[in-house]
């Protein structure tokens, strides 16, 4: 497991465990008449969506009433992918085991033709610890930045099973202990070696895209981005306290233009860098904005509408630790970029 990102477990659903439905099927609530009109005034290129969809929290937004975390788990994709803002979802469950080709295809069998998922890589491929269930290191990984394993374990499934909906794939790299620090160069030469392997997909899925997230800003040097160029991947925009401030990250997106634009809207910086917990706690049952942060939305529709008069797609997920409220984050966001569009067709 990510030492910084806990996975989130049942604890959610239990606020609601007196008032949960027997019915085991997962209904999309009806959208409102704004939320059509909002999804139709969006670029082709942009899809939104969520990190999960298993938030009971939700309901009366997402699902037509109440429903444990558990048939959310198993029954709510369906349901997800009729939000008319809900183009995409972050697949991170295989960050935790990787997924077989036939779990990737039932997964690609409950959306429609035009969804994409964004898949987050195991983190046999990507953390340079092997970690206890709470998030501690416990010894080095043997299989971190393994080039052959990403291929195997994650690339190749994924491509296989998802086959045209596969969007985006994820190369989050877990925060590295101190030691490794000092060699940013060397880990960055191996991640080339991955990044150069798995862009085989593109024979699979000619449109998908691999990008790389950081938790380090070591990371961020010339040779990082040469890396991703020379591989033709991008670098994924993970906004996350770990790491700089959005506006001090999008150099590295300069450098990369023009190209598809990757981001995963994490967690809000006022819990600071190891506080997942305290950010669910704070916002469960994830049923409205806490703590909206309008500056971030106007940098990413700035990014978005660049990104897409390019004709480049782009690709934005939104954990419910951004603003309290991921569903709402999206529309919030999803405002922003009619609002650039529109004052942009005046111009």
């Amino acid at each position: 497991m990510n030492a910084d990102e806990p996975f989130d477990d049942a604890r959610t659903g239990s606020l609601f465990a007196d008032q949960l439905p027997a019915a085991a099927g997962v209904g999309a609530a009806a959208p409102d008449e704004s939320l059509k009109q909002l999804a139709g005034a969006l670029p082709e290129q942009l899809r939104l969506g969520t990190s999960s969809w298993h938030f009971p929290g939700w309901a009366n937004r997402v699902w037509d009433r109440l429903y444990s975390e558990k048939q959310l788990s198993r029954g709510g994709l369906p349901a997800y992918a009729c939000h008319p803002l809900f183009g995409a979802v972050s697949l991170d469950r295989g960050f935790y085991r990787p997924l077989s080709v036939a779990q990737y295809a039932s997964y690609a069998e409950q959306v429609p033709c035009s969804f994409r998922f964004m898949v987050k890589a195991p983190a046999r491929v990507t953390d340079a610890l092997v970690r206890q269930a709470g998030g501690q290191g416990i010894s080095t990984n043997p299989d971190f930045l393994d080039a052959n394993l990403a291929w195997r374990e994650f690339a190749a499934p994924a491509s296989e099973g998802l086959g045209a909906k596969l969007g985006a794939l994820v190369f989050q790299i877990s925060p590295l202990p101190g030691h490794m620090l000092s060699d940013i160069h060397a880990l960055t030469a191996r991640l080339s070696d991955v990044l150069r392997t798995v862009q085989e997909v593109k024979s699979r899925v000619p449109h998908a895209v691999v990008a790389v997230e950081v938790r380090n800003p070591q990371w961020l040097t010339s040779m990082f981005v040469d890396v991703l160029k020379q591989s033709g991947a991008t670098y994924c925009l993970g906004l996350h306290p770990k790491m700089p401030a959005p506006a001090e990250q999008l150099p590295i997106l300069r450098q990369l233009w023009p190209g598809p634009f990757v981001c995963r809207w994490n967690l809000n910086p006022k819990h600071g860098a190891y506080s997942y917990e305290a950010a669910r706690d704070t916002y469960a049952p994830f049923d409205k904005l806490v703590d909206p942060d309008p500056a971030t939305r106007d940098i990413l529709s700035r990014v978005i509408a660049g990104t897409v008069s390019r004709g480049q797609p782009a690709f934005v997920t939104i954990n419910n630790k951004a603003e309290g409220c991921a569903p709402e984050s999206v529309r919030a966001l999803a405002e922003a970029v009619r609002a650039l569009g529109s004052r942009g067709n005046r111009s």
